[in-house]
C-alpha cells in the first residue's frame, strides 16, 4: 500500500472517479471544517475511516505535514500513452505534453505535475531511471494533481521523443545557455516541452533530439530559476499564445 496525506491531496483523491483510496486514518483530536469536508467525501464514497494517535500518522508520513489525515491506496498506477493523448484540454485544438529529464527531487516533480495540470497540459512523461517516482511526497507537493493528471513512465526518453515526432509533435527543450529567446517561438501544432534537472539541465543526447531550444530572458543578478517555476513560465507562454490564436478567453 502507498500513502497519501494532507487535506487537499486527500480531497482530490476522494473526488476522483473511481476513487483510488481504500481506507483513511485520522489523528485523534484534530478538528477543522476542511477535515470535516474530507470526511464527508469519504462517507459518500464509503471509504472506511479510523482514528489513530498523531504519532502513528507521523511515522507513516516520515514526519510529513499530514494535517491529521492519511489515506491508503494500492501502488501508484501510471498511465498509458493513449491516456495522455486522450486528455487534451477541450479549449485547444493541439496537444501539449511535458517531458521531464532527470528530475530526482520529489518535491520538484510534484510541483511540475501541478504546474502542468493547472496550465492545461495533456499529461507528464518521466523516465523509469534517473527520475523520482510518484510517491506520497510527490502527491502532496502536487496538491493532489498527480491523481488527476496522466503520468507516463517511459523506458527511453529519446525514443519517446521520436515517437512523438512521428505523431506530429514539435519538441521544445528548455536550455538556459544555448536556447533562443522564448519570445521568438511560435509553438505551432502539437508541442512537447522538455525540462531538465536544475544545474545540469537537459542531457546532451536529449538536447540534440529537440527541434528547438529556448530560454527565458533573465534580468536579475541570479540567472537561474527553480525548474517548476521555469516550466510554469514557458507553459504559460505556450498557453497564452494558443489562447490568442484560437480565440480562447
Amino acid at each position: 500500500m502507498e500513502v497519501i496525506y494532507g487535506i487537499n491531496p486527500l480531497a482530490e483523491a476522494l473526488r476522483k472517479e473511481p476513487c483510488p483510496l481504500v481506507r483513511i486514518h485520522v489523528a485523534r483530536g484534530v478538528d477543522s471544517e476542511t477535515l470535516h469536508a474530507v470526511l464527508d467525501l469519504a462517507d459518500a464514497k464509503k471509504i472506511p475511516v479510523s482514528f489513530r494517535e498523531k504519532r502513528e500518522l507521523d511515522k507513516l508520513t516520515g514526519q510529513g505535514v499530514h494535517q491529521g489525515v492519511v489515506g491508503f491506496f494500492p501502488s501508484f498506477a501510471y498511465a498509458e500513452f493513449n491516456q495522455v493523448m486522450g486528455n487534451r484540454h477541450p479549449s485547444f485544438s493541439c496537444h501539449l505534453i511535458l517531458l521531464l529529464d532527470g528530475i530526482t527531487d520529489p518535491r520538484n516533480l510534484g510541483a511540475l505535475i501541478r504546474t502542468a495540470h493547472c496550465l492545461g497540459a495533456n499529461g507528464v512523461m518521466i523516465p523509469e531511471r534517473r527520475s523520482a517516482a510518484v510517491t506520497a511526497v510527490v502527491i502532496k507537493a502536487s496538491a493532489g494533481t498527480a491523481l488527476l493528471t496522466p503520468l507516463v513512465r517511459i523506458a527511453n526518453l529519446s525514443r519517446a521523443m521520436d515517437d512523438l515526432k512521428e505523431q506530429g509533435f514539435w519538441i521544445y527543450g528548455a536550455d538556459a545557455r544555448e536556447g533562443r529567446a522564448m519570445g521568438e517561438m511560435t509553438y505551432e501544432g502539437h508541442v512537447a516541452l522538455v525540462m531538465g534537472a536544475e544545474g545540469r539541465g537537459i542531457r546532451p543526447l536529449i538536447r540534440k533530439n529537440c527541434d528547438f531550444l529556448l530560454s527565458i530572458p533573465m534580468f536579475g543578478k541570479v540567472d537561474s530559476l527553480n525548474v517548476s517555476v521555469a516550466a510554469g513560465i514557458i507553459l504559460n507562454d505556450i498557453v497564452r499564445r494558443r489562447a490568442y490564436a484560437e480565440g480562447v478567453e
